[in-house]
């Protein structure tokens, strides 16, 4: 993935997660003073909308992560897997779909469904997207396994 690739990645994940536990916090959290209002906060429809509007850049660098980095790590067999990565590209269908059917819903039963499905897969997204960057960045300073250097070879350089 190219630089421009990985910071869309990371910044989408960051405004969608933000935005949608403020979101969460505001909707069941906050109430409002005024008996009549439909919004528990006065921010909370802005911050319904930007996680609604990023949500598709998201989405978006979701199949660029598929197309550039998970499918072909999938398809080779001498790449090592990482569990946080599996688990992410299986809760993001869930995570995308519960979220457009949020939207979309209008009887209070599926709305109720659709939220807490969207929450759970949410919820695991974000603790997989942490866990897989931060496999990552400990893999980058130093903490990655070395490669096993074949019987009868000598290595080349020493770390």
């Amino acid at each position: 993935m190219t630089r421009a690739q990985v910071w869309l990645s990371h910044m989408s994940n960051l405004i969608v997660t933000f935005t949608g536990i403020i979101y969460f916090v505001m909707l069941h959290f906050m109430t409002s003073d005024d008996a009549f209002s439909v919004v528990n906060h006065p921010l909370q429809p802005l911050v319904q909308h930007v996680h609604v509007l990023a949500a598709p850049l998201l989405t978006f660098a979701i199949g660029i992560i598929w197309t550039r980095h998970a499918a072909p790590r999938a398809k080779r067999s001498d790449m090592p897997t990482w569990r946080s990565g599996i688990v992410l590209m299986a809760v993001c269908a869930p995570m995308i779909a519960s979220g457009y059917l949020l939207q979309v819903s209008t009887e209070a039963e599926w709305r109720k469904v659709w939220m807490w499905l969207h929450v759970v897969s949410s919820v695991v997204w974000m603790l997989g997207y942490v866990s897989h960057v931060w496999r990552w960045v400990m893999a980058s300073f130093g903490s990655r396994p070395k490669p096993c250097i074949p019987i009868g070879q000598e290595a080349t350089h020493v770390d």
